[in-house]
């Protein structure tokens, strides 16, 4: 595993800028490594719903839903259950069954999932590179939950989380949160808004300050293993 940045290994794919409010950039059928790695690197993402047949649509919104790990929010009671916690908590040992997850758990008002055979193929390849990376949750030898994303630099791009027990996801994520921190990671982009992670203190910015935090922060290397850096987390809640 390594902290990845452009390394000459992929070939360079040039998205336009948005079309005005709506925040997409391109439309196309497949989603190849080159394109997926391009896109974070400008800060765009593919987000499209398989289930309905739709093509790959590829974003750059505005605002942007950021994290800023040194203003992470970590409510009482989540504290309370870190200090107790029922599970175990890995990094990188089962990534396409945590992608799996995300996309087989059911949502409240969601009757699909965005998360299909183009998505999880993609993603599996790019955590092959390195780039993409899984947090997995235990309860013995079932997984729990999990979350993962894509990390470049000092920027972690959240895709998805999901929760099979109580807290399995929130705690994995503060705890991977704290890590990420503790190695220099300055910010988490978590996309669009939600409800859950504005728990946590993340908060709208706009594209273009958005664009230039990347700009800054993806060709800095991490100062420690994130994984090194995630265990030493989990050590604090034994």
């Amino acid at each position: 595993m390594h902290n990845a940045g452009s390394d000459g290994t992929f070939r360079p794919v040039v998205f336009p800028e948005p079309d005005g409010g709506r925040g997409i950039v391109a439309v196309t059928e497949d989603i190849s490594v080159d394109s997926l790695y391009s896109a974070y690197l400008q800060g765009v993402f593919p987000w499209f719903c398989e289930d309905r047949g739709e093509p790959v649509v590829w974003w750059s919104p505005d605002p942007r839903f950021v994290l800023l790990p040194g203003e992470l929010h970590v409510p009482d009671r989540l504290e309370r259950f870190l200090k107790r916690t029922p599970y175990r908590y890995t990094f990188d040992v089962d990534f396409e069954a945590v992608i799996t997850g995300c996309a087989n758990v059911r949502r409240p008002g969601q009757a699909g999932t965005w998360i299909g055979p183009k998505i999880i193929d993609a993603y599996c390849r790019l955590h092959r590179e390195g780039i993409a990376h899984s947090v997995e949750v235990w309860r013995g030898d079932t997984l729990a939950g999990g979350l993962y994303g894509v990390l470049i630099g000092r920027v972690f791009c959240g895709e998805s989380m999901f929760s099979l027990e109580s807290d399995s996801a929130k705690s994995a994520f503060v705890l991977f949160v704290r890590a990420f921190a503790s190695c220099g990671g300055a910010l988490i982009d978590s996309q669009v808004y939600t409800d859950n992670l504005a728990r946590f203190g993340a908060k709208n910015v706009s594209r273009a300050a958005f664009l230039r935090l990347e700009r800054e922060l993806l060709p800095q290397p991490l100062t420690e293993d994130p994984a090194e850096a995630f265990y030493r987390a989990c050590r604090g809640t034994d």
